[in-house]
């Protein structure tokens, strides 16, 4: 359980900065675009790990004895990809308002991640569900909270949320191909 906990704090990372850019762009309304922010992001990185897991589990017969090493190479792509946008621009910069379409495509575009770090929830000895329950409400909590962080800090610590979730998910892949 500890590692789904680890899991679920590394891939909210990505929602939590892109939570910060919006709070630090639009400070108005803060509670608001926080709770839309907690619903759309949490309902996602939710749901996308269940699809990649129910994927993961359809061909798990056929690459059962690479499955430790796809999660890897998955892992450690998804903590490369989180490194190198640590130092990117985010995309937040230019929105101008925040609409429901705006979240839904973004809540899609940062549970991608999620969705191919769910194939490794088949190597873990977790109940998939309760997992992605828990991946939903951490990356809930870290929305809520990186609107109100945005909006009080600017974006000081949006590059390095990206950052550090993207080495602890290296540091799972190496995890579950070393044990």
């Amino acid at each position: 359980m500890v590692d789904v906990i680890i899991l679920a704090l590394a891939l909210s990372m990505d929602a939590f900065a892109v939570a910060i850019g919006l709070g630090s762009k639009h400070q108005l309304k803060t509670s608001r675009l926080a709770l839309m922010s907690a619903l759309y992001f949490g309902f996602f990185q939710g749901l996308m790990p269940l699809l990649g897991y129910m994927g993961g589990r359809g061909v798990l017969g056929w690459v059962q004895s690479y499955a430790s090493w796809i999660a890897f190479l998955l892992l450690l792509l998804i903590g490369a990809k989180m490194i190198y946008e640590a130092f990117a621009e985010g995309i937040e910069e230019d929105i101008a308002i925040i609409t429901h379409r705006v979240m839904l495509m973004l809540a899609i575009a940062t549970s991608i991640d999620a969705l191919a770090a769910g194939f490794s929830l088949t190597v873990l000895a977790v109940n998939p569900f309760v997992a992605c329950l828990i991946i939903g409400l951490v990356t809930f909590g870290f929305s809520w909270l990186g609107v109100f962080v945005g909006a009080k800090t600017g974006t000081y610590l949006e590059s390095k949320a990206e950052l550090l979730g993207g080495i602890v998910l290296i540091a799972i892949g190496f995890k579950i191909l070393l044990l």
